[in-house]
């Protein structure tokens, strides 16, 4: 089944991680993705970088709170609640997931 849109999410803080000290930051890593994500896919992907100290909902506190005490390194990358990149994410696995949930590069046309 394939979704209209769909939302990556970076889950990290300002500080970096201390396993990760010579990688981007978690806001750079989503930076990062985002621009390489619409230029792949355009509109229809989305990337959103959440403050584990500061997270918007009850999800996203939960998964925070999991990244805090250290089961995650960050950023950690989530698509559709399933972590796809942890510590230094990589961008053929988030491609991988896409292609899974049914996205294709523009221009592409979709098999179905």
């Amino acid at each position: 089944m394939t979704m209209e849109k769909a939302e990556v999410l970076v889950y990290g803080a300002e500080e970096l991680c201390p396993s990760c000290v010579h990688l981007p930051s978690a806001r750079e890593t989503a930076s990062w993705l985002e621009a390489a994500l619409k230029r792949k896919y355009g509109d229809v992907v989305s990337v959103r970088y959440v403050d584990i100290h500061a997270p918007g909902g009850e999800e996203e506190t939960a998964f925070s709170r999991r990244v805090i005490e250290d089961e995650l390194w960050y950023p950690v990358v989530v698509i559709q609640g399933e972590i796809v990149g942890e510590g230094n994410p990589r961008l053929k696995d988030i491609q991988r997931k896409l292609k899974a949930m049914g996205f294709s590069p523009k221009g592409e046309t979709k098999v179905y």
